[in-house]
């Protein structure tokens, strides 16, 4: 029994198998072998084993994200397929003698420069997928299996820390809850798990080296604490905890249907915050009222290019289509700071919170922000979409992007193609946004107020900074003043304004946000039901 504490992400109780995940970190050894026949065949076996992968990853993708987003499995299999590829390793195994693991990982390193040197540009690219299927071979010949795939039976995910692109592309029904050593309670990972309703919990006092995969936990992210392998009377108070959650999610369960609305009369609007098209299940099985944030930039994470302007398309059309006439907000590209993709070659910055990053990359590249916005246009004939811009510092910015929305929209007028110009909006998250609201208000049709980062800015405080946890006061007297200074800005302009960051679940400010007079509040889709019972039980 080994008990491990940390800080608390999404509350829930579970128990059940881990399953721990470690970098590749260790480095490949040359072995000297006598059977090369023997070392082929493992080769082959391996590779046969890699196909295979592939194709099972190829047709979940189809399902969840279509056909086209999935294509790039197809790639990998046919180069997996490239005879040069492979008689250089065959080559390398029977004139050198080296072990099979040695070989493929000295070709993918060969081929992967080679494409990169290379002047094309879709060649650049094929320099990561090189490097993708060797690793997914060796993995195999090392023993390791894939990686992509956690198995029918759901599990307690444990690892040192997970990027977004990770968390997001992971079989959120395989996942009883995370664990994980590094990270903080207001980093995007953490968003995510909380919008994924999946208990939590980061910066956890263990040693990695002490859990095996298999292994049996109890997570208990209310009291913030994990039991590796809980004797039968931990595990009978983890079971009772559970059967008790089980309960109060079915009292929640009788609020749906019912309006947002407290006793005095007063309505306000629940939305849900997500992250990718399939989450709409999650929206609509928790009866929020819309999506107030749908984080666009996750259709860019956990790929080698940019997605197409058709492949966006089809991406917030369904979504539109799916959530009927509800609205649906859809936050333009939000990357940079802790949001990579490596093929945006953003390069490192000493501080990429307050560096090149969501709106700035689009106006500084134009002609990406344009594939977005003509795809928003299009699907938005399909729903009620309306578009919000992240990170916004001034009036110009905006009369900007109303000239690049203006340019997309004659674009597909030449085409001929169907379009729509919906609502457009803006997050208010710096400071500076929030000075000027007032002026910001008169240009815009509506006011979303992110607070992560705006607490971030306000505070001079890196909220990915675990260091900094015991400083950072999302409930800080200036942050409370700038958000009211919005919310009557918003109202005297005429325009409606909503919260979608964080804060916004947080049920000790739910009563403090009506009294406000806030119109919206968009929460992860497993918060909405319990603010519905607590704005119903105001006076």
């Amino acid at each position: 029994m080994i008990t491990c504490t940390g800080k608390i992400v999404y509350k829930g109780v579970t128990m059940g198998k881990i399953l721990v995940l470690k970098k590749d970190g260790d480095q490949i050894k040359r072995i000297r072998i006598t059977d090369t026949q023997a070392e082929l065949s493992r080769l082959e076996k391996s590779i046969e084993q890699s196909q295979k992968q592939l194709q099972n990853l190829y047709d979940k993708a189809v399902k969840e994200v279509g056909e086209a987003s999935a294509a790039i499995f197809e790639v990998h299999q046919m180069m997996m397929e490239d005879e040069d590829y492979l008689e250089a390793i065959h080559n390398m195994i029977e004139n050198e003698s080296v072990n099979a693991e040695f070989a493929v990982a000295v070709t993918g390193d060969n081929f992967s420069e080679m494409f990169a040197s290379m002047d094309d540009a879709y060649m650049q690219a094929r320099s990561a997928d090189i490097k993708d299927i060797s690793n997914r071979i060796v993995r195999n010949l090392s023993g390791k299996g894939d990686d992509d795939f956690m198995g029918e039976e759901p599990v307690i995910l444990v690892a040192e820390d997970l990027s977004p692109s990770e968390t997001v592309q992971m079989d959120k029904d395989k996942i009883l809850a995370f664990v994980t050593k590094g990270g903080s309670a207001n980093s995007h990972t953490a968003i995510l798990a909380r919008m994924m309703n999946i208990p939590a919990l980061v910066g956890v006092d263990m040693d990695l080296d002490q859990l095996k995969s298999g292994m049996v936990a109890a997570v208990d992210s209310t009291v913030g604490e994990v039991i590796f392998e809980p004797n039968s009377e931990q595990c009978l108070t983890i079971m009772a905890k559970m059967k008790e959650q089980e309960e109060q999610q079915k009292l929640l369960e009788t609020l749906k249907g019912k309006d947002n609305v407290t006793k005095s009369g007063k309505h306000i609007h629940i939305y849900a915050n997500i992250g990718a098209v399939n989450d709409v299940g999650y929206v609509l099985e928790n009866d929020a009222g819309g999506i107030g944030l749908f984080r666009s930039e996750f259709l860019y994470l956990g790929r080698e290019d940019f997605p197409t302007e058709e492949e966006q398309f089809q991406a917030y059309k369904k979504v539109a289509q799916m959530m009927a006439e509800k609205k649906v907000i859809i936050r333009t590209l939000d990357i940079g700071a802790d949001k990579q993709a490596d093929y945006f070659q953003l390069g490192k910055e000493d501080n990429p919170a307050m560096g090149y990053r969501a709106i700035r990359i689009c106006l500084s590249e134009p002609e990406i922000f344009k594939t977005q916005l003509r795809a928003l246009l299009r699907a938005s004939v399909y729903g009620n979409i309306n578009i919000m811009y992240p990170m916004i510092i001034s009036s110009e910015e905006v009369d900007r992007i109303k000239e690049i929305v203006a340019e997309a929209a004659k674009e597909l007028d030449a085409l001929g193609v169907a379009y729509k110009i919906p609502e457009q909006g803006i997050m208010i998250e710096t400071p500076a946004a929030v000075m000027i609201s007032d002026e910001l208000a008169k240009k815009v049709d509506f006011f979303s107020i992110g607070t992560n980062d705006l607490t971030q800015y306000t505070l001079a405080i890196d909220r990915q900074n675990n260091r900094l946890d015991s400083f950072y006061n999302a409930h800080h007297k200036a942050v409370m003043k700038m958000i009211q200074m919005v919310v009557e800005n918003a109202h005297a302009a005429g325009i409606w304004v909503g919260v979608c960051g964080e804060l916004g679940a947080d049920t000790e400010l739910t009563e403090t946000f009506v009294n406000m007079g806030m119109d919206e509040l968009s929460v992860a889709p497993s918060m909405v039901l319990k603010l519905r019972n607590i704005i119903r039980n105001m006076d």
